[in-house]
């Protein structure tokens, strides 16, 4: 049997679209987790880059913790918080939020450094302070590469957020779980394509926020 005849027996089950094991249930609970990450990962990383962008200080560690934080391995960290912790949201939650944190905090860091900086000279000459220079200037001239950092994470997130199932969490790694354990590879490859569909739509929803919100200005340049 081919991939194809796996996907189209997966989503032709009546069974799957209904009751507590339902795509419907299953696809809520793994953007619940995906949200939650991401929104994380954004409350630490963001205001973390753009200070250290604005006034260019400690961006020389950032890379180092970039790097350290990726490094970490998801599953194994996965393991570590759950056996530290017990089961439930948060040892899933910490290796999600590892995971997120380094393209937000790099990506947000650089597109402030790399601002243009005539703008930021004249606003300073105008007379305005640090903050409106950041916000008012910079910020929304960064903007296209800082959303790049988001869509970035959002994806990984998106795509790590199957290991909640390790832990006898939901979401749609659920159905790649049970389904090696079931030997049952018509749920594994209906797991893996709903995965792989979550985050072409979430590509979609960043390049649809980024023309509402990014200053056709900034988006010709």
């Amino acid at each position: 049997m081919n991939v194809l005849h796996f996907v189209n027996a997966f989503f032709s089950d009546g069974s799957h679209w209904h009751g507590y094991d339902g795509i419907p249930r299953r696809l809520l609970e793994h953007i619940e987790y995906s949200l939650m990450a991401l929104g994380i990962a954004a409350a630490i990383a963001l205001p973390v880059g753009l200070i250290t962008g604005h006034t260019g200080r400690g961006g020389n560690a950032l890379p180092l913790i970039a790097a350290a934080a990726r490094a970490l391995p998801s599953y194994g960290l996965l393991v570590l918080m759950a056996v530290v912790l017990g089961i439930g949201l948060t040892p899933v939650m910490i290796p999600l939020v590892a995971l997120a944190v380094p393209p937000i905090l790099v990506t947000t860091y650089e597109a402030i450094r790399t601002v243009d900086p005539a703008p930021v000279d004249a606003a300073r000459g105008m007379g305005m302070d640090s903050s409106a220079i950041l916000f008012r200037v910079e910020l929304p001239v960064a903007l296209p590469l800082i959303l790049s950092g988001l869509r970035s994470a959002a994806i990984q997130v998106i795509s790590t957020a199957s290991i909640a199932a390790y832990v006898s969490l939901g979401g749609l790694g659920r159905y790649v779980i049970d389904g090696l354990y079931q030997r049952n590879y018509e749920k594994v490859v209906g797991g893996a394509t709903l995965i792989a569909a979550l985050a072409v739509v979430t590509l979609g929803l960043f390049s649809l926020v980024s023309r509402f919100v990014v200053s056709p200005g900034v988006r010709r340049g």
